[in-house]
């Protein structure tokens, strides 16, 4: 049997011809998707987004430090002779993402351009926020369906847990994620960090709020060790300084006493009284002087960071361009009429 193959024929005259013979519906297939995306681009809420852009200071030095700044020209990531810190700049993306750092943002201040209301960041986001035309039905069922739920854990007073978020505050703390973006450049380890918003202000608001927490959660962990040794060593100093008061004191209090008495055992307590109060003096100083070193240590440890773009309030919006959006969709009802002309009359293009 003579197998029979199926040849694809296009004629560019055919089509055409067939486009100008159903160039009604194509109009009324475009016209309709317009009319959808002119819907869409003037109920969807314009976004504003603000840019703040920082450089860490470098841990490497010397010849190290040298190696590793060659080796990040060409996109590896060698980090010698640094101080082995957990916390690198290519994982402070995933440390925003963290439910302690979500959480620390819902208590910001924010304040809108418009009316210059005021609320934390927490309210806005769950009370100020305007829906795009098409999450209003989804928005009416959910709606409804929190009408028949109560959450005890959300009554006046209470504080995000970390450990255990709510169902709303999890779904704040997922919002803000998607409002926040940080990149790293890997050659540079410079910061950029994009907070976009329905608010101009409240996008450069919140765009300073995230740098300096950033710089606040790194410049806690990387001063952690430092300052407990310090906790420690102020410590060590109260207990010195107030052995070393106590042992004057006594010494004092003891030579008053007996300043009229020569007896030779007077004068030997008097020695080792003497002895001791030098000896309570050698090791409060060097507590105090340990004491001063570990306040530098924290002074050192801490991170040092070069503001390269503060936070500004955006003129423009980011949006996509209501024309543009226009446009797209027409042209989505153009292909899909085509579609159907090509599937009705795919016959026409079939050689057996």
């Amino acid at each position: 049997m003579e197998e029979k193959e199926k040849i694809i024929n296009i004629n560019g005259l055919v089509i055409i011809k067939m486009l100008l013979a159903d160039k009604r519906k194509i109009c009324i297939y475009a016209g309709v998707a317009g009319v959808i995306g002119v819907l869409l681009a003037f109920g969807t809420p314009k976004i504003y987004k603000s840019t703040v852009i920082l450089a860490p200071e470098e841990s490497g030095n010397g010849f190290s430090g040298s190696i590793s700044s060659l080796a990040s020209m060409v996109g590896m990531n060698m980090k010698i002779g640094q101080t082995g810190d957990a916390l690198y700049p290519e994982i402070y993306p995933d440390l925003m993402k963290s439910n302690k750092f979500l959480v620390d943002l819902f208590s910001v201040k924010v304040t809108s351009q418009k009316d210059h209301e005021k609320w934390t960041y927490f309210e806005y986001l769950q009370k100020h926020q305007k829906l795009a035309i098409y999450e209003y039905p989804k928005a009416f069922i959910l709606n409804f369906i929190e009408k028949f739920k109560t959450d005890s854990t959300t009554g006046k007073g209470h504080k995000p847990n970390p450990f255990q978020l709510t169902k709303k505050e999890d779904e704040i703390a997922r919002a803000i994620t998607s409002k926040i973006d940080c990149s790293v450049d890997k050659k540079t380890s410079v910061i950029t960090i994009v907070v976009e918003d329905q608010d101009p202000l409240i996008a450069a608001t919140m765009a300073d709020s995230v740098q300096v927490h950033l710089q606040y959660a790194i410049t806690d962990y990387r001063t952690n060790k430092a300052r407990v040794d310090l906790e420690y060593m102020e410590k060590l100093y109260d207990e010195a300084h107030l052995q070393y008061v106590k042992a004057r004191q006594k010494y004092a209090a003891y030579g008053d006493a007996n300043s009229s008495v020569a007896l030779q055992s007077v004068q030997s307590v008097l020695d080792d009284l003497e002895n001791d109060l030098q000896l309570k003096y050698n090791i409060y100083q060097q507590v105090v002087e340990q004491l001063q070193l570990a306040k530098a240590k924290v002074q050192e440890r801490t991170p040092a960071f070069t503001i390269v773009q503060n936070a500004s309030v955006p003129i423009k919006h980011s949006s996509r361009p209501k024309i543009v959006t226009l446009l797209i969709w027409m042209v989505l009802g153009f292909l899909l009429r085509c579609g159907i002309l090509a599937w009705r009359n795919r016959q026409l293009f079939i050689n057996i």
